[in-house]
């Protein structure tokens, strides 16, 4: 069994393997070398974990949102087009407040740098109680629906099923990115070829299909008779979630090797990868099914496969659900150092910010969002919150790119190794602004809640961290975690 003394010198902390935390919080095994989080993220991991978050069950399933608002198969390529075009933008930001705020934790951190530590916590507080559990909740619930369906066609798949099904996908990612960055980062990398190997098999038989001369829905293609300004924002509002997750190779930027060469490139080359599949599987889909099918269809990329690609048509869904896996497994060990990095700016418990000194993963930091996840997807009303809680991404990642404006102003002399046009970040910044200034037109009532979920995050902040910094529960908690697991060690061990 592991023997370690109650204390150390220098008041150290004592992680849960025995071994020593420095006051910074760095891990330090019995020869004083410090144990951390490795710089493992790749070139290629990076445009993997980029793009294998982006591409989730949306393309597959139901493009139809930005079809229904735009009015004409011509516009919605448009739209497709100029989401990713925006979504780019917004990603240049990023990458230009990654390599010059070189802290893993994305959207909190950069807040917190620019704007200070009340409005990073309530960020960081809508993220942890709401926002981030649902949205791995709803992407598990697709994986459970289409890895099940094959097995149970041509019937419907018990509810009950789909649940379980879902809660042993959310473990098994929690599991393995509190096991190995490494094996993490590879799984990402294999989901992501092929979440593009599924794009592929829609593309390639539906170009042929257009170079034979399929054109016929194409026809009048630009015909604006129903094409509505009205809905043209919301058509932007579909395209956008469907790009969202460009952000999140900026939640491990601590662990990138390279960042200055590294993030911006991977951001380009995987932003420029989605929107090019983006646009020709919409091609595709166009090319076999008429605007009137795609519209009616629940699950656009099955319909596609039951008309073309005949029996094959029953991998479309294992190809959907891998998808979603490769979401599930990206978005949480980007989040994960989220919670570290907060918790190594105090505004969570120290335990989150301890990394497992063998592993080298923040093991608390990534299973922290399993309870709450498991909760809402057996109890709670997931969509619903999702559309209380969905403009808050928007409103907050305009805050961001407001910040890198303002820290151009605050901090001029601050290093940017990558440096953007000012005109970039501003339109990015208005267009996220005129995305929730609709959200708050078109649906006041559940941005409303949301907005009060939101605001709990305040009286939070003074109550857990402005009095005396931290309350005694928080110190508590922390140190006897630690203590907790090595006992359980111990037993195993035993």
């Amino acid at each position: 069994m592991t023997k370690r003394s109650a204390s150390t010198q220098n008041g150290g902390k004592v992680a849960a393997s025995g071994h020593k935390v420095s006051q910074n919080g760095t891990l330090q095994d019995g020869d004083d070398r410090k144990v951390g989080l490795g710089k493992k993220v790749t070139l290629l991991r990076g445009i993997s974990i980029i793009i294998g978050t982006i591409i989730g069950a949306g393309i597959f399933i139901s493009p139809k949102g930005i079809l229904k608002h735009s009015g004409s198969v011509g516009m919605s390529l448009i739209v497709w087009i100029a989401c990713g075009v925006l979504s780019l933008f917004g990603a240049l930001s990023y990458a230009e407040l990654g390599t010059c705020i070189k802290k893993s934790g994305g959207h909190y951190t950069y807040i917190l740098e620019a704007f200070g530590p009340q409005m990073a916590f309530v960020r960081l507080w809508a993220d942890l109680i709401a926002i981030r559990p649902a949205a791995l909740a709803v992407i598990s619930l697709a994986f459970g629906q289409y890895i099940l369906e094959p097995l149970f066609m041509p019937c419907s798949v018990p509810p009950m099923a789909v649940k379980l099904a879902t809660a042993i996908s959310i473990t098994s990612v929690m599991y393995l990115n509190s096991m190995s960055v490494t094996w993490t980062a590879r799984i990402q990398i294999f989901l992501t070829f092929s979440k593009l190997l599924a794009i592929a098999i829609i593309i390639v038989p539906g170009m042929y299909q257009l170079f034979k001369g399929e054109t016929k829905n194409f026809e009048n293609a630009f015909d604006l008779s129903k094409v509505q300004l009205s809905g043209m924002p919301l058509a932007f509002y579909s395209g956008m979630y469907a790009y969202a997750g460009w952000f999140y190779l900026n939640f491990v930027i601590e662990e990138v090797d390279n960042p200055e060469r590294n993030v911006p490139l991977a951001i380009c080359i995987s932003m420029a990868i989605v929107t090019c599949c983006y646009v020709l599987t919409n091609v595709a889909y166009y090319t076999v099914m008429s605007a009137e099918e795609l519209l009616a269809s629940e699950a656009v990329a099955v319909t596609f496969a039951e008309k073309l690609l005949g029996n094959f048509s029953i991998a479309v869904p294992v190809f959907v659900a891998l998808s979603c896996y490769g979401s599930m497994n990206g978005g949480t060990f980007a989040l994960s150092r989220t919670f570290y990095v907060a918790s190594r700016e105090g505004h969570l418990p120290e335990v989150l910010s301890m990394i497992h000194v063998h592993k080298h993963t923040p093991m608390a930091a990534v299973l922290i969002l399993y309870p709450m996840t498991m909760l809402q997807l057996f109890v709670g009303d997931i969509y619903s919150l999702l559309n209380f809680m969905s403009f808050l991404r928007w409103l907050f990642i305009g805050v961001v790119v407001l910040g890198l404006i303002y820290l151009r102003y605050t901090k001029p002399d601050l290093p940017r190794p990558f440096k953007v046009p000012l005109f970039i970040p501003v339109v990015f910044c208005l267009t996220c602004f005129f995305m929730v200034f609709l959200s708050l037109y078109s649906d006041p009532v559940n941005t409303g809640i949301g907005f009060a979920i939101s605001l709990t995050g305040i009286p939070a902040y003074y109550i857990f961290i402005h009095f005396n910094h931290r309350p005694k529960w928080n110190s508590v908690l922390s140190s006897m975690i630690p203590y907790t697991i090595v006992y359980v060690k111990q037993v195993i061990n035993y």
